[in-house]
């Protein structure tokens, strides 16, 4: 029985490249979401799982929860990434969240040490904080129209 050589090298290419895929699929599936962590574990509790505004203290603030869904709607159809940046990190105040005390997650994030960045080097603070909230930022633009 003759085999050519190139029938082999086909079908072993189809065998890598299917295995490949299979191999990255099951990578990507145990990547963590940096954005969703951080939203569901600063925001969710008052803006809700999905940013609806419905999170389980809404019933406890003093103003309504706004939808985060509707941003880049309520902006002309653009998300407004460095205003939301701005609100996250503290430099925009919102009265809805207070003093620049509460919450503002760009001061919590630079108090706490963050197990998704503090392992490359150099690590810094600072930048750790500010990579959380653009990780959070961008997550809250994939909300937008859900």
């Amino acid at each position: 029985m003759k085999i050519k050589f190139g029938k082999v090298a086909a079908a072993l290419a189809a065998v890598m490249i299917v295995g490949s895929v299979a191999t990255a699929a099951a990578a990507a599936d145990k990547l963590m979401d940096v954005g969703k962590f951080e939203y569901e574990g600063a925001c969710a509790v008052c803006h809700g799982i999905t940013g609806k505004g419905n999170g389980p203290f809404m019933g406890q603030l003093a103003t309504r929860v706004p939808d985060l869904t509707v941003l880049a709607a309520n902006n002309g159809g653009v998300f407004p990434f460095d205003r939301v940046y701005q609100v996250i990190d503290g430099r925009q105040e919102l009265k809805a969240h207070g003093t620049r005390e509460m919450p503002i997650w760009g001061r919590s994030f630079r108090m706490q040490s963050s197990a998704f960045f503090e392992n490359y080097p150099p690590h810094d603070i600072e930048s750790s904080a500010r990579s959380r909230i653009l990780a959070l930022t961008e997550y809250v633009y994939r909300l937008q129209g859900k």
